[in-house]
């Protein structure tokens, strides 16, 4: 059998897990959101103004309810005569008094982009 201690031990780690998760995910599933408007935006961003761009990237983000990201945060530029948009931004997840999570997440719409 199992002892209480092996059940409060295997309790408390099972709790920071789900706690983990519960603060984490939001904040992974909004850069899913970014990046797949970031590279719809660029799917379409053949012969448009950078400022084009922009507004089309707020559209999506109204949309999707993106506060994380505003359109000013964008880099965009070309290379080899396609568009491309970057982004990259921080965000700092509190966990239990004064520890937080903090993570760096980064994308762009050549596919280049990852969650670190």
């Amino acid at each position: 059998g199992i002892a209480l201690s092996g059940v409060i031990v295997w309790g408390i780690v099972i709790a920071i897990v789900a706690i983990l998760a519960i603060r984490v995910l939001p904040e992974v599933m909004d850069y899913y959101k970014i990046r797949q408007a970031v590279k719809a935006v660029a799917a379409e961003g053949s012969g448009k103004t950078v400022s084009d761009l922009r507004q089309a990237f707020s559209r999506y983000a109204e949309v999707e309810h993106i506060q994380t990201l505003s359109a000013a945060d964008l880099d965009i530029f070309k290379e080899d005569n396609k568009v491309v948009i970057a982004f990259s931004y921080e965000k700092r997840i509190p966990l239990v008094a004064n520890v937080s999570l903090l993570i760096d997440f980064r994308g762009s719409s050549t596919g280049s982009g990852s969650a670190q």
